[in-house]
């Protein structure tokens, strides 16, 4: 039985529609067999607040915990308690925002814990292996082959890696959508497809790194079109009225609100390009190895983030019809000149997407091989969308299609369903460590445990529900998401976007506009104030110790005004307060020593350190006296003392006393 273009009228609707339907049942027996059905349950997150892979997953739960709370509004997605008193919409803490929507207005429905991030990702699966069967049905004649060939789609390795890590980005059905499109158009001759709309719009609401990938196939198509018809007005206006459209679901899905710049304020565009050897290479954030027989190859900067690995089957297969096409050209069999004049547009795209992909910065194995320097406004366009090697994606999808095309073209329909089946039995053999890997974490979460978080404290299960504001007064560091996350089960807003993206200029203005509040003793009851920056600490505390619990709790230093903590973890500020060498390093500095005489020491120009100072002579550490040479404060914010040693990097860490 042959499903393929030839069929006419309800019959090939009703052929593809079953084609589709047995598709997507491929993607979801894949999804079972990697993940089971643990994630499933809506009722289960430990997963997601354990940070599974990676802490990311804990930043898209709790985008949706604060969305969860907050009111009904339009546009739609955008959450008051977050980047408070601004708001944020969940669509930069990669919540998902077509989900989160929808389950928003069924929150009086849903249980007091729930998640749909499991269902999402199954989703993802069944849609890849539905759209994968229709494009491979328009490549294709034989339907074993083109159910075999899904599998390649379905087990993709840069699908699966991206699943339940950043869980919005799972969506790659998206991609074989537009390339279907694509195929469509040539073998119709037609550029015009009403789901194109829903296509871009989707995109726009699952995650906007798909935006740019989806439309270079749909430009690549429609300027194709205008070529062979030289006829530009109608496809032009069809993509205009397809932006127009992805706009106003950008608008309804809250992605203008709040809108955040680069993440605080750094240009990282080349940071997390594609290092040449991606295609290859097995190996990926959070996971032991990709290949049973590849070795692992090295890696520059941001290149995990890049992961492109095709896996042995593909790679094998993408190796022979590169051999037969050069073989076919020498023996005319093929012309590349044809199929350039026929795809050069799509070829085009590929090759932008590509460069684009690998960066400014050009990497293979563990060596940067150049960095080709661009202006800054090009340098800010990019960084728009700066994990870059990301933008690969539909080239890899292309290069396993067509691969899949060119076997075809030379065996027999039976010939190229066992082969098939003998590629994908190679490819999932290939990346099954990976696959077991994956499965056997997610089952680490079954039974209830403590997962990695600084905030150990009996502290924060007393502050809970005591304030209604979490506010920073500086970068919290490592603990960021664990604190939103603490701040959403409190029932507290906080003024951390905790976000892919964030103004920091803005939020740097508003922390030390708050601090300036506090120097001058204007404390809200209702914040919990808190800072990873000692220094800033040392300095409020020694304003408000009369008016707050000023304490450093685990490694965050906390002001709670009205709040009696008397746990032995909390180190209450006092005039007894210790005080070490600031750690501090760059150019000059290895961490608060001087690096060029190593006998300069740094600390926080704060009151407790002015008061110590005071008719002191010597530093004492461990038993050892240094006798104090100067004193330098004119460096705002900090004071060098310049002591009679040859090594004052043995005071590093060491808690200080000052002598007479």
């Amino acid at each position: 039985m042959r499903f393929s273009s030839s069929t006419l009228g309800a019959d090939r609707r009703h052929a593809r529609s079953l084609l589709f339907a047995e598709g997507c049942l491929l993607g979801i027996l894949a999804f079972l067999l990697i993940f089971g059905t643990r994630t499933l349950g809506v009722t289960w997150d430990a997963w997601l607040r354990g940070g599974f892979i990676e802490k990311d997953c804990i930043q898209h739960y709790t985008g949706w915990l604060f969305y969860r709370e907050a009111p009904l509004s339009f546009p739609l997605c955008v959450s008051p308690d977050v980047n408070w008193p601004d708001g944020l919409s969940v669509a930069f803490t990669d919540s998902i925002p077509l989900f989160a929507a929808f389950f928003r207005l069924l929150e009086p429905l849903l249980p007091s814990v729930f998640q749909y991030f499991g269902w999402y990702v199954l989703l993802c699966f069944c849609l890849q292996g539905g759209f994968s069967a229709l494009l491979l049905d328009r490549l294709l004649k034989s339907r074993w082959a083109l159910l075999t060939g899904s599998c390649l789609f379905v087990v993709s390795p840069i699908m699966v890696e991206r699943a339940f890590r950043h869980t919005s980005l799972t969506a790659h059905f998206l991609l074989i959508w537009a390339l279907y499109y694509y195929v469509c158009s040539v073998q119709e001759d037609r550029y015009f497809f009403k789901g194109a709309f829903v296509l871009n719009a989707l995109a726009i609401s699952l995650h906007p790194y798909f935006v740019p990938m989806v439309y270079a196939v749909l430009f690549a198509m429609l300027v194709q079109y205008a070529l062979r018809h030289r006829s530009w007005l109608r496809p032009a206006a069809f993509l205009l009225l397809n932006f127009g459209a992805t706009l106003l679901s950008a608008w309804a899905f809250g992605l203008f609100s709040g809108v955040l710049s680069e993440s605080s304020g750094q240009l990282l565009y080349g940071y997390f390009g594609m290092n040449l050897n991606a295609l290859w290479n097995p190996t990926s954030i959070g996971t032991s190895t990709w290949s049973r027989l590849l070795p692992i190859q090295n890696q520059v900067r941001g290149n995990y983030d890049g992961f492109n690995y095709l896996g042995l089957g593909v790679l094998l297969m993408a190796v022979c019809a590169v051999v037969i096409r050069i073989v076919q050209t020498v023996l005319r069999r093929w012309s590349p000149w044809k199929a350039l004049r026929r795809h050069g547009m799509l070829l085009l795209v590929c090759a932008c997407l590509t460069v684009f992909a690998v960066s400014n910065v050009v990497s293979a194995n563990g060596a940067t091989l150049l960095e080709i320097p661009l202006p800054l406004w090009l340098l800010r366009l990019a960084s728009s969308f700066r994990s870059s090697g990301r933008m690969f994606w539909p080239v890899y999808y292309l290069i396993i299609a067509y691969s899949l095309k060119t076997l075809q073209d030379v065996l027999s329909a039976k010939r190229l369903a066992v082969l098939l089946c003998a590629v994908a039995v190679l490819q999932v053999w290939d990346i099954s460590p990976a696959l077991l890997e994956r499965r056997q974490m997610l089952a680490d979460y079954e039974q209830p445990a403590e997962f990695a978080s600084g905030l150990q404290s009996n502290f924060w299960r007393q502050a809970a529900g005591k304030y209604d504001h979490l506010v920073t007064l500086s970068d919290t560091a490592e603990d960021t998401l664990y604190l939103a996350l603490w701040a959403a089960d409190a029932g507290m807003t906080t003024d951390d976007p905790f976000a892919a993206r964030s103004d920091q200029q803005t939020l740097n203005a508003r922390r030390e506009a708050t601090i300036q509040q506090l120097e001058q003793g204007e404390i809200q009851q209702d914040c919990l104030y808190l800072t990873d920056n000692e220094g800033i600490f040392l300095r409020l505390a020694d304003q408000l110790q009369g008016q707050a619990f000023c304490a450093r709790v685990d490694s965050h230093y906390i002001i709670a005004p009205g709040m009696t903590y008397t746990g032995s973890d909390a180190l209450l500020y006092s005039e007894d307060y210790p005080i070490y060498v600031l750690d501090y390093t760059d150019a000059n500095w290895d961490h608060g020593v001087l690096t060029w005489d190593n006998c300069t020491v740094m600390f926080d120009d704060t009151p407790l350190l002015r008061r110590r100072l005071e008719g002191a002579s010597a530093v004492v550490a461990n038993g050892i006296r240094y006798e104090i040479l100067t004193v330098d404060d004119s460096d705002p914010g900090y004071i060098m003392l310049t002591l009679d040693t040859e090594d004052a990097a043995v005071l590093r860490g060491v808690e200080l006393e000052f002598v007479s």
